[in-house]
């Protein structure tokens, strides 16, 4: 049951900002001397503070046999350290109705927490207990491992993460990014103590990390606090720019046999990283194809007028070293081929149709007018501010976005179709009832 305190405390994140601007948010960037990287938005508001922690820890760091060790180790961070066993930290968070999370991705392992502003001091000290001292304890690292196991277990009856995950694989083949943060049954059960102190011991330093503090609390009061709380955390191997995949997946169809009577249907191809030039046109552009909703003329094609599925988008995803491109659908069995002929179809069509003067503006407003919707809240401003850094855009970014999307035009939105759609590379999944013969 969620306690009272706890649950007030939740609530006070969703404290909407009325000027969604970096002047509202007042960042400010430091470099600790540990080589922390801080970033800070005094907001005074509310007693309380949102922390966002991101640490260059997550499954790209791991070797392929040991698939699954960036995410367990996160998972376990929370589950003993040198002073504390996993109910004392429990305790602690409860006593303060403070709340931590923690998980990890391809790139980066995250650390949330939320915390009323008498009580900072008590989670910045656990915060530094669990950076530093972390201990693995066996019993529970084997508890976490059947309970990751059996997550694996229960997304390979989903369809849609089924058919995500042969995507991933298909179009990255032989790189992390190719394969699930969860590892595999195989490599999550070799996992042991030896192996996870190792990891958590190399890449879990301040000079790999970025810190965002958003709340009541001053930059200056923050340093302070930092260097009493963490001043054992010490630097370590400094981090890596992460590396595109090396190889992409040839064009292919591959087909998953499920006895189920919605077909998932995963196609795409190899796009951009983040700081690619065309990336603002490019969202331009999906928003028209396929990544504006009822918008969007994937939508109004395939769903509308010809009623073939419920769910239909496109979606560009900019990592730091990489990119791609997904156009997804669920539809009946036996539609499955033709929508997949239309969804090509579409992307054919915004490669040779120049777009109209009301998609690009619909397009522009919808992008500009739900920006500020990505920091409306406090934890919200925290997750923001420490992706901007770690994309390296700049603490003015939110004055800037509104400029980056006005320019794009027409011709633009043209030219990065043509760029950057390729119907020729596209991998194509599709998970389905395989006794239909539209499948076949």
């Amino acid at each position: 049951m969620t306690k009272p305190l706890t649950l007030a405390l939740a609530m006070t994140c969703v404290l909407l900002w009325t000027v969604p601007s970096s002047a509202r948010m007042a960042p400010k960037r430091t470099v600790l001397a540990n080589g922390l990287v801080l970033l800070t938005s005094e907001q005074r508001a509310l007693p309380m503070v949102c922390i966002e922690l991101l640490i260059e820890a997550g499954s790209r760091y791991e070797a392929t046999n040991r698939a699954g060790l960036a995410n367990l180790a996160a998972k376990l961070l929370t589950y003993g350290t040198a002073r504390r066993n996993g109910v004392q930290i429990g305790e602690t968070l409860d006593f303060v109705g403070a709340s931590l999370e923690t998980e990890a991705g391809a790139d980066t392992a995250t650390v949330r927490m939320t915390i009323l502003k008498k009580d900072l001091i008590t989670g910045l000290d656990l915060l530094g207990e669990i950076l530093t001292s972390s201990t693995f304890p066996p019993a529970e690292i084997e508890r976490q491992k059947q309970a990751v196991i059996a997550a694996i277990r229960a997304k390979e009856e989903d369809p849609s993460a089924v058919a995500q995950k042969t995507f991933a694989a298909a179009l990255f083949p032989d790189s992390p990014y190719g394969r699930p943060v969860e590892g595999t049954e195989t490599s999550v059960k070799a996992l042991d103590q030896k192996t996870l102190k190792e990891f958590f011991a190399r890449y879990y330093r301040p000079n790999r990390s970025i810190l965002s503090v958003v709340g009541d609390i001053s930059e200056a009061e923050t340093v302070k606090a930092l260097n009493q709380a963490w001043r054992s955390w010490s630097k370590g191997e400094p981090s890596t720019p992460p590396s595109a995949p090396t190889k992409i997946g040839a064009a292919q169809v591959l087909r998953i046999n499920k006895e189920i009577t919605q077909a998932n249907i995963v196609l795409g191809h190899v796009g951009v990283p983040r700081n690619h030039p065309d990336y603002y046109a490019i969202q331009v552009m999906n928003y028209i194809l396929g990544g504006g909703g009822f918008s969007s003329r994937a939508m109004d094609s395939i769903r509308n007028e010809r009623g073939l599925a419920y769910s239909v988008y496109s979606y560009f995803g900019a990592e730091k070293s990489h990119g791609y491109f997904e156009f997804v659908m669920q539809t009946k069995n036996d539609t499955a081929q033709e929508a997949v002929r239309l969804a090509q179809e579409e992307i054919h069509k915004m490669r040779e149709e120049p777009v109209t003067d009301q998609e690009l503006n619909d397009a522009k407003n919808y992008l500009t007018g739900s920006f500020p919707l990505r920091f409306d809240t406090n934890q919200k401003v925290a997750s923001f501010l420490a992706q901007v850094e770690f994309f390296q855009l700049g603490l003015d970014y939110p004055d800037r976005y509104n400029e980056f999307i006005g320019k794009v035009t027409r011709a633009d939105v043209q030219r990065v179709a043509r760029q950057h759609l390729h119907p020729d590379k596209i991998v194509t999944v599709i998970v389905g009832n395989g006794k239909n013969s539209a499948l076949k």
